[in-house]
């Protein structure tokens, strides 16, 4: 069984008479970042002002593509650029039916990092590796990490159950261990990680990196609705509900209307068609329009963990700073 890992080198450097953590690991050297963190490609939610906002704070912003045509692709990439010369990433949702054009976007815009989900991006990985792309697919299993691995991926995010939107079953402190077992390339942890405890657990279970969302949300540069922001604010630690399970496509929500009926219509059997009927422009309602009564309000477990709306770079700090102050004393980096 392989337990051992690199640990990631923490420096302390001086800016103005205070001292800041930087942390290196193998996840800031490739991708060319401060800290190790990513910050979530959410549908609605990862647009050009919060991807560039978390990318000047010193993590990597993403630009979450979902189902958007590649036109607003390539303006959300073009707006980012001018507000940062920091590396920033897109997030393809690979059941797009605009995949293939956003691919080739990508590679025309000289983004150089992309995040995969919903599906493999195998038929995309010649063209971005001959850009030079650094890809990174999320996966919910070790069979799937394994299988990116031998198609080259550059590092993997391990995605556990207890993150927002579309999950898988596993949880991220049974899940990362096992594909930091099973594969060569770096694993980012994502799903439940909202503090310093979170992130040096994550180190400990042998992630190089730590993805996260729902903290991102409702940062100041987050642009969703205020009604969205509040909800995940205001949120107790029962509020967390998966729907869809019947249907095979979980997804994590906070608990409202929508939710309760839809999770009542599973019981009862209601069909996938009318199960898809009840949440087609849900997440859009929530997060656009502040309807946080019927609208989808994805959310991960770790909601009820954010009390307090911060900056990108406030945001950041504090996790580092917590992570700095948790494992310094354990001998786990130099």
């Amino acid at each position: 069984m392989k337990i051992e890992t690199k640990r990631p080198i923490i420096k302390k450097k001086k800016v103005s008479g205070e001292s800041i953590v930087k942390m290196k690991t193998e996840i800031t050297e490739l991708l060319g970042i401060e800290y190790p963190i990513i910050q979530g490609g959410m549908a609605w939610v990862a647009e050009y002002h919060l991807a560039a906002a978390v990318s000047e704070a010193g993590g990597l912003g993403i630009i979450g593509a979902a189902s958007a045509p590649p036109e607003w692709v390539r303006d959300q990439i073009q707006k980012a650029k001018k507000m940062t010369d920091k590396p920033f990433g897109v997030n393809i949702m690979l059941m797009s039916p605009y995949a293939d054009e956003i691919a080739k976007v990508i590679v025309e815009e000289k983004v150089k990092v992309v995040t995969t989900g919903a599906g493999s991006p195998e038929k995309y990985m010649q063209m971005w590796k001959e850009a030079d792309e650094k890809v990174i697919p999320v996966v919910a299993s070790v069979a799937l990490a394994k299988r990116m691995e031998r198609c080259h991926a550059d590092a993997v995010v391990a995605e556990g159950t207890e993150a927002g939107g579309h999950i898988g079953e596993a949880s991220t402190m049974t899940l990362v261990p096992q594909v930091v077992d099973a594969v060569k390339i770096p694993v980012i942890a994502a799903g439940g990680i909202a503090d310093g405890r979170g992130m040096a657990a994550a180190f400990m279970l042998g992630a190089r990196g730590m993805q996260l969302g729902t903290g991102f949300v409702v940062t100041k540069e987050s642009q969703v609705h205020e009604n969205y922001k509040n909800s995940i604010i205001k949120a107790k630690d029962i509020d967390s509900r998966v729907t869809g399970r019947s249907t095979g496509h979980p997804v994590r929500v906070l608990r409202n209307q929508m939710a309760k009926e839809y999770i009542k219509k599973e019981q009862e059997g209601a069909t996938f068609e009318e199960l898809e009927q009840m949440t087609l422009g849900g997440l859009r309602r929530a997060v656009v329009d502040g309807d946080v009564v019927t609208g989808s309000v994805m959310a991960g477990q770790s909601a009820a963990m954010f009390k307090e709306v911060l900056t990108c770079k406030e945001f950041i700090e504090k996790l580092v700073s917590e992570t700095d102050a948790l494992i310094k004393g354990a001998g786990f980096y130099e």
